[in-house]
């Protein structure tokens, strides 16, 4: 060998791109990275502006997702009831799907919110217009979510509605 050459590696020369590979294991590499989480946080370097997912979010994210998703669904059985009881969907975007149908409108409700609630938390930690904080998004549609069942049980109440039916 002269001087300055490195040796070669004892694999030269052999083609390893025959191995099956693992990007093509979609539902083992969900599987497996639900129960061992490798990003935990955004990126090491947090002055970096490109988009870091991770794949382990706080367990009060989890909460609030699921209790957007519970009073989604009140609102849109308090909703039937409400339009039973002489009342009028003043969302025009929603109006097409509850006069139409009221289960077409539940799932298109239930469908928009979940696929909202995925992308919020997706985003959780970063900023919107680099002022508010994505998560307290979520916290502030919980709190929206609370005062329009509050309002849609005390316009049952007081438009004459039994409340037993609940």
């Amino acid at each position: 060998m002269r001087e300055g050459t490195a040796a070669r590696p004892p694999a030269w020369g052999l083609d390893r791109r025959n191995r099956t590979d693992r990007r093509h294991r979609v539902f083992w590499s969900v599987l497996y990275g639900s129960f061992n989480p490798r990003r935990r946080h955004p990126a090491r370097r947090f002055d970096d502006a490109r988009f870091h997912p991770i794949d382990w979010y706080s367990a009060p994210l989890l909460a609030v997702s699921i209790g957007i998703l519970l009073l989604s669904a009140a609102d849109a059985f308090m909703t039937g009831i409400l339009l039973l009881h002489g009342a009028d969907e003043i969302n025009p975007f929603m109006a097409v799907f509850v006069y139409r149908s009221v289960a077409t409108f539940a799932a298109f409700k239930m469908a928009l919110t979940g696929v909202s609630i995925v992308g919020l938390v997706f985003l959780s930690r970063y900023r919107f217009m680099r002022v508010l904080r994505v998560d307290l998004v979520l916290y502030a549609v919980l709190v929206i979510y609370f005062w329009l069942i509050g309002y849609e049980l005390w316009m049952l109440q007081h438009a004459g509605g039994d409340l037993s039916v609940l």
